[in-house]
């Protein structure tokens, strides 16, 4: 259905956005530092407006124990947003110390257009994606 975003008449769907970043070590200012920093630039590349915000999934490694980054989340103002966080599975040579995110969003983008953001070791990741 069109609608209005930003000013122009324009489809509008829920898309996904991907990233994820690495913590140096396992503690409370790390964890939450590098979760505000992934989200942040998550939405700033892709011109999420809060208002544009429907959910936001995190999850850790299972070696990220000093806190929960979805209170990371929860202090950049987003009071209003429903907010999950999870477990990633253990997996032999998995990444360790990884935070990730899944954000849905109201965007006229399309999955093809949206910026997934991989920051630090976590790049290695999605070695498909632009820097």
């Amino acid at each position: 259905m069109p609608t209005t975003l930003g000013g122009n008449l324009t489809a509008v769907r829920v898309v996904g956005l991907r990233g994820a970043i690495t913590c140096a070590e396992d503690t409370a200012a790390e964890i939450e530092a590098k979760t505000q920093r992934l989200v942040t630039e998550l939405l700033a590349r892709n011109e999420v407006a809060d208002a544009d915000l429907v959910s936001i999934i995190v999850t850790t490694t299972p070696d990220l124990t000093a806190t929960y980054p979805a209170g990371a989340v929860r202090a950049l103002g987003y009071d209003d947003v429903p907010l999950l966080g999870a477990v990633e599975a253990s997996v032999d040579g998995g990444l360790p110390r990884c935070v990730r995110v899944l954000v849905h969003c109201y965007s006229s983008r399309g999955r093809a257009e949206v910026q997934h953001v991989y920051l630090e070791e976590a790049r290695s990741l999605r070695a498909d994606l632009p820097e």
